[in-house]
């Protein structure tokens, strides 16, 4: 499948996830769908076919080092280097400091933050070595952020700490790889995101953030010229003060 474009997106459910795979697949894109839990995003993989790319699900635990490669090796093998990689898995415990055990607090900012080191660690491995593209790119690496990765809230210790992790990953390697051709981004989402477990307030028409429309900003990060890259874009409701 030459000159077809593959996506791998890390941390899916049935939101912003499961809407990120459909819009890369509308692409022509294939897509890698990968999650703790294989059997929960097999039946993501199962609709992009039909929206005209292909799609296969993995298991892997992006805090786990060797999982994350053999993920790599396998979509390698499956699909070929990745032209995009989106790290979306997060981990988060609402407690006030003094409540938060280590080994929570520790948990959260394995999944939010070095998970995102690892995925984007071997991403970047993988696509420095390729020839740029038609583009004069090399690849795509985006990282999701939330209201956390800026503005950390009581309760939130847990959560923001990790988070801002992220966000600090981003620019470094956004510093680091722009000028070898990869193109690295952070995306905050500021606000919450509609999905089935929570559902629109008809009294607050878009008060949620709709996936989406989400995943038209990440594919236009990764369609942007490199004459006028973005590092950072945040996205939230019209609704939303801040």
């Amino acid at each position: 499948m030459s000159g077809t474009e593959t996506a791998v997106i890390v941390g899916v459910g049935p939101g912003l996830g499961a809407s990120l795979g459909r819009r890369f697949a509308r692409e022509g894109m294939q897509v890698a769908l990968a999650a703790r839990r294989r059997e929960r995003i097999e039946p993501f993989a199962a609709e992009i076919g039909p929206l005209g790319g292909s799609g296969m699900a993995y298991a892997c635990d992006a805090t786990d080092e060797a999982q994350v490669r053999a993920l790599f090796d396998s979509v390698e093998r499956d699909f070929g280097v990745p032209d995009v990689v989106v790290f979306n898995a997060s981990g988060r415990v609402r407690k006030s400091v003094v409540d938060i055990e280590v080994a929570e607090f520790e948990q959260a900012w394995r999944q939010a933050c070095l998970g995102g080191f690892v995925v984007g660690r071997e991403a970047a491995r993988r696509m420095l070595p390729r020839a740029e593209s038609e583009r004069g790119t090399r690849g795509t690496i985006l990282f999701t952020g939330a209201t956390a990765s800026v503005k950390a809230y009581a309760l939130s210790a847990g959560f923001a700490v990790g988070k801002f992790g992220l966000r600090a990953l981003a620019q470094s390697m956004a510093r680091d790889f722009g000028p070898k051709g990869i193109h690295v981004a952070h995306i905050v989402i500021d606000g919450g995101i509609r999905s089935e477990r929570r559902p629109e307030d008809e009294s607050n028409p878009d008060g949620l953030l709709d996936p989406d429309a989400i995943a038209e900003t990440y594919l236009h990060l990764h369609r942007q010229h490199r004459s006028a890259w973005a590092q950072e874009i945040d996205v939230r409701p019209w609704v939303e003060s801040f």
